[in-house]
């Protein structure tokens, strides 16, 4: 997914000019074509997240648009007094992409996984957050972000992300998509987990269970209309997102059920209040803390009983 961000982004820097590149130190085999192309616009401040963010701000407050890139939680955690002070209090157009949320990085260990990252950056005043399921909501999200006017924040996908919707899509800020239709429960998922609600929906099928799946690819501003529709039109409610179990999607679509006063069966599944003691890969580290279709089908099945 990162591959196909970066494409996107160079294809509007060369109709843009108000674009920058602000990053640090990171993002080498995917960032030389920007550099290349415009050495004017690109800016490597070095291992130094929070003078990466200053410089991105200052930017922006000229009249740009300034794009901060690195991975997992460097551009987020490490920087989040600039987040708050400089970006979100002047309301400027800079847009936070960070490569491989959740548990992408597992290998790395807990200091390279973002995990609270959704919770944290929904909880800013005037910040979107965007989180992209497949490499089409990927290079539809890029267009979005550079045509909002404020700051964003870009939860982009690692590697070899599967598709999950066929053909195009009607993609906006705060209006989810609609992956797969179904009745009987619904499954909502942001970022790339989603496509194992996905699979989740096809295992409860061969069950006789008729799941929706729904790309929640904007977590704040999120899509009310659709979850409530979703509560009111079939039988539970079940959200995943590889992140902690506070704060993020789950949260905020029970934030948004409950001032509806809408009476629901809903589960959340996500890390259960713990950070990544363990090591190794993605897909291991997934399976290990229920992400997999299997524990997500067997959760939805469990609701609807």
């Amino acid at each position: 997914m990162r591959s196909v961000f970066n494409k996107t982004l160079l294809e509007i820097a060369k109709k843009d000019k108000r674009i920058n590149m602000v990053l640090a130190d990171i993002g080498y085999g995917e960032i030389e074509p920007f550099a290349q192309a415009f050495p004017d616009r690109f800016i490597n401040v070095g291992v130094a997240e929070q003078n990466m963010t200053g410089v991105a701000c200052g930017i922006a407050m000229e009249g740009n648009i300034a794009i901060t890139y690195s991975i997992a939680n460097f551009p987020t955690l490490r920087c989040l007094e600039q987040i708050r002070n400089d970006v979100c209090y002047h309301n400027v157009n800079v847009k936070i992409v960070i490569i491989g949320g959740g548990l992408a990085y597992g290998a790395l260990g807990v200091s390279h996984q973002s995990t609270e990252d959704l919770a944290i950056m929904r909880a800013l005043p005037d910040m979107v957050v965007v989180a992209p399921a497949d490499f089409v909501e990927a290079e539809a999200a890029t267009y979005a972000m550079i045509e909002h006017q404020g700051p964003v924040y870009y939860r982009c996908g690692y590697k070899k992300e599967p598709p999950l919707h066929q053909g195009r899509i009607d993609f906006k800020f705060g209006k989810g998509l609609i992956a797969k239709e179904g009745k009987d429960i619904t499954l909502i998922g942001t970022g790339t987990i989603t496509y194992h609600a996905y699979q989740a929906a096809e295992l409860l099928k061969k069950q006789g269970i008729n799941a929706r799946v729904v790309s929640m690819h904007t977590v704040k501003p999120i899509d009310k209309d659709l979850i409530i529709d979703c509560a009111k039109n079939t039988g539970g409610i079940v959200t995943v997102e590889e992140h902690q179990i506070t704060g993020g999607l789950g949260g905020a679509v029970a934030e948004v059920l409950s001032e509806a006063g809408v009476s629901i069966p809903f589960k959340r599944i996500g890390l259960q209040d713990s950070y990544v003691h363990i090591v190794g890969s993605h897909d291991w580290l997934l399976d290990k803390f229920g992400f997999s279709p299997e524990n997500i089908a067997k959760t939805a099945k469990g609701l609807i009983k």
